[in-house]
């Protein structure tokens, strides 16, 4: 599987430099007007592929998740975005890649597997699309399938702060402080030679002991946020 058969591409030299240069941008304005610190980024992988999970209530978590890392990770986004020939461009030399909302969950999996296997860093959110609220909504089991499949272990990420900095139907980002908490990276269940239904209990085993350390890291960094 190519980068170019999967839309992932954007790995040329302009494109890092695109990528690390509005990385940079936007963690700079986020400390300064957001007042926004990050803990636990030493967890992270010394070397190899993961899978960044934050909470998910407001839409600057997207970029907000990109500062948390110094090399460049790889987003999901509806292929609505890519309308637009260089909006589209300039999305993917980001990191972005294309999914059509409502197709079968097997193509988002396929571009997915295809980070991975790639060797870069995955950003999901497991709730999905944003939220409301202090409790983490239910979640989706793709990040533990993605996990089980490749091997890559799963950082759980508590973004507290953002609904208030960026509240959804907001036009304008608030001067409001956010604090990001990087938990450490959940081992992966060994699956190998079981059954289809074993398998099954390990992701919904794996999904729920996700959900529970989002919950605990988004507590923290709620409260750290002053909320």
């Amino acid at each position: 599987m190519t980068r170019v058969s999967t839309k992932l591409a954007g790995t040329s030299f302009p494109d890092k430099v695109a990528y690390h240069t509005v990385r940079g941008i936007v963690t700079v304005f986020c400390r300064l007007w957001c007042r926004m610190q990050i803990e636990g980024r030493e967890h992270f992988p010394k070397e190899g592929p993961f899978i960044l999970a934050p909470t998910h209530r407001s839409i600057i978590d997207t970029p907000v998740s990109s500062g948390v890392y110094t090399k460049r990770m790889r987003f999901m986004g509806a292929d609505k975005w890519w309308s637009n020939k260089y909006f589209g461009k300039l999305l993917t030399a980001l990191g972005g890649f294309p999914v059509s909302r409502g197709s079968a969950d097997r193509e988002a999996l396929k571009r997915c597997l295809a980070v991975i296997e790639g060797g870069e860093p995955l950003v999901m959110f497991p709730e999905g699309e944003r939220k409301s609220g202090t409790v983490v909504q239910p979640l989706f089991e793709g990040a533990a399938y993605i996990s089980m499949k490749t091997g890559a272990p799963i950082i759980p990420v508590g973004i507290g702060g953002s609904e208030r900095v960026m509240p959804k139907g907001a036009k304008f980002i608030f001067p409001r402080k956010m604090y990001v908490m990087v938990g450490k990276p959940m081992s992966v269940p060994v699956v190998e030679g079981q059954s289809a239904k074993e398998q099954r209990e390990a992701s919904r085993q794996l999904t729920a002991d996700l959900h529970a350390e989002l919950q605990r890291l988004f507590d923290v960094a709620q409260s750290r946020a002053g909320y």
